[in-house]
C-alpha cells in the first residue's frame, strides 16, 4: 500500500525521497524492520491474550530434563509470525506480483491448517489434534495450487542470458549489455554441483510422444506436493525445543532472500550465470518480512520460552520455505539448505522403521537413538537446550553458506 502511495507522490508531485520505494533493497529493509518491531511490540500483547484465554501447552512426560517447567506456556504463537509477516508485505510489496500473491496464499493456507490443528488440541481436548489425513490433504491442496500456478500462469517465466564479452559485473554495468533469449514459459530448474546445471521436468515425460509437453503437469504437481509436505512436516518435527525451529528457519530465509534477489537482478544473474526470473525480486520483500517475523518471535521463544509457535507456526514456516524454494527454481537445494529439517525427519523415520523391524524379528523393538527427533536424543544425553539449539544454528549457518557457494561450484 505504501509502495503505491509513494509511487503516486513521486510521479505526481516529485516529492524528494519518494523514489526510494522503487528500490527492492530499500523496501526489503523496511519490511524486515517493520516485521521485527511488530513481532516484538505486539507479540507481548498476543502472548498475554493467549495466556488469558488459557491457550497453554500440555506437556507429555517424556522424561526430559526441565520439560515440566514448560507446562502452562502459551502456544499458538505462530499467529505472531503470520501477522508480522503479512502486514509489512501489504505495506511495501507490489501486491499484483504473482509470486507475492502465491506466498500470501501459502501463509494463510498453511496457517489455517495449523490453527485448526492447535484449536482442536486446546479447545476440543483432543491431544492428537487435526487428523493426519486432513493435514496431508491440506498440504496436497496447497501443492496443487502452487504447481498449477507455476505451470499455467503466464507471468511465471524465465529469461536465459545470451552472454557478454567479459563475464564481469563491471563490463555489464559500463556497457549496459543485457541480451536475452526470448522469454520462456518452462519448468526449467537448477541442479547443484554440475556444470550444465539446468534440468527440465519435461524430460521426465518425453517418452509420451509428440504431445508430451501437455502432460508434464502430471509429473510436476506431484513433485511440488511432495516437497511442500516434506518440508512443512520437517519444520513441524524441528519445533521441539526453545528457539530451534524459528532460528533455523531465519537462517534458511536469509539464504533464500539472497537467491531471490540475484535471480531477479539482471546484472547478478548474468555474472553468476544463473537463469534470470522476471519479477522474482519482489519476493525479497516477503522473505525479509518473514525473516524479521521469525527473529522477532525468537525474542520470546528463546530459552526459557515465553511462547511456543504450535502447528500454527511450524506448518506455516515449512510451507513458506518450500514454496519459495520451488518458485526460485532451487528446490533441489532443499536437502542441503534445510539439512536440519532433513536430519530431524530422517531420525524419526529411522527410529520408527528400526523399532518395527526389530520388534518383528526379535520380538522386542530396539532403538537407534535414545529418542527421536534427534534433538531429544541430545537432551537425554545431558546437553542443555540452549547448547543444542546454538549448535544446530551453527550447523544451519554452515549449510546456508554451502548452499550459497553452489552458485559458483559447477
Amino acid at each position: 500500500m505504501l509502495y503505491y502511495l509513494f509511487d503516486f507522490l513521486e510521479k505526481k508531485y516529485q516529492i524528494p525521497g519518494a523514489g526510494l520505494f522503487q528500490f527492492i533493497t530499500f523496501r526489503a529493509a523496511m519490511a524486515v524492520i517493520f516485521s521485527l518491531l511488530i513481532a516484538i511490540i505486539y507479540g507481548k500483547k498476543i502472548i498475554n491474550y493467549l495466556r488469558k484465554k488459557q491457550i497453554e501447552e500440555t506437556v507429555r512426560d517424556l522424561g526430559l530434563q526441565g520439560q515440566n517447567e514448560k507446562a502452562g506456556t502459551p502456544t499458538m504463537g505462530g499467529i505472531i509470525i503470520i501477522l508480522a509477516t503479512i502486514i509489512p508485505v501489504l505495506l511495501f510489496a507490489k501486491l499484483e506480483n504473482i509470486y507475492v500473491i502465491l506466498l500470501l496464499v501459502t501463509t494463510v493456507w498453511m496457517g489455517t491448517i495449523g490453527f485448526i490443528d492447535d484449536y482442536i488440541k486446546k479447545f476440543k481436548n483432543n491431544k492428537k489434534g487435526l487428523s493426519g489425513k486432513f493435514k496431508v490433504l491440506g498440504q496436497v491442496g496447497l501443492g496443487i495450487i502452487v504447481g498449477a500456478t507455476m505451470y499455467f500462469h503466464p507471468d511465471i517465466t524465465i529469461k536465459r542470458h545470451k552472454g557478454i564479452q567479459q563475464n564481469t559485473i563491471e563490463s555489464v554495468t559500463q556497457n549496459k549489455i543485457h541480451e536475452f533469449y526470448p522469454e520462456e514459459k518452462t519448468l526449467l530448474t537448477t541442479i547443484p554441483f554440475i556444470k550444465k546445471n539446468e534440468f527440465n521436468y519435461e524430460s521426465l515425460i518425453s517418452w509420451a510422444g509428440e504431445e508430451y509437453r501437455s502432460y508434464v503437469w502430471l509429473i510436476f504437481i506431484p513433485i511440488v506436493i511432495f516437497i511442500i509436505t516434506a518440508v512443512s512436516n520437517g519444520a513441524n518435527l524441528t519445533d521441539g525445543i526453545d528457539g530451534l525451529a524459528a532460528g533455523t528457519s531465519a537462517i534458511i530465509g536469509v539464504t533464500l532472500a539472497i537467491f531471490a534477489w540475484v535471480s531477479g537482478n539482471v546484472i547478478f544473474s548474468d555474472y553468476l550465470n544463473i537463469m534470470y526470473i522476471p519479477n522474482i525480486g519482489e519476493m525479497t520483500i516477503f522473505i525479509m518480512s518473514f525473516v524479521g517475523a521469525l527473529i522477532g518471535f525468537l525474542w520470546y521463544n528463546t530459552y526459557p520460552a515465553q511462547v511456543f509457535m504450535g502447528d500454527t507456526g511450524s506448518l506455516t514456516i515449512g510451507g513458506i520455505i518450500a514454496v519459495i524454494a520451488i518458485v526460485i527454481r532451487k528446490e533441489w537445494l532443499i536437502p542441503i539448505l534445510c539439512g536440519i529439517f532433513l536430519m530431524e525427519t530422517l531420525s524419526v523415520m529411522m527410529q520408527v522403521s528400526w523399532f518395527k523391524y526389530t520388534k518383528k524379528k526379535f520380538g522386542q523393538g530396539r532403538r537407534i537413538f535414545r529418542m527421536s527427533p534427534i534433538h531429544h536424543h541430545f537432551q537425554i544425553k545431558g546437553f542443555h537446550e540452549s547448547k543444542i539449539v546454538t549448535r544446530f544454528w551453527i550447523v544451519g549457518i554452515f549449510l546456508a553458506i554451502l548452499t550459497i557457494v553452489t552458485l559458483k561450484i559447477r
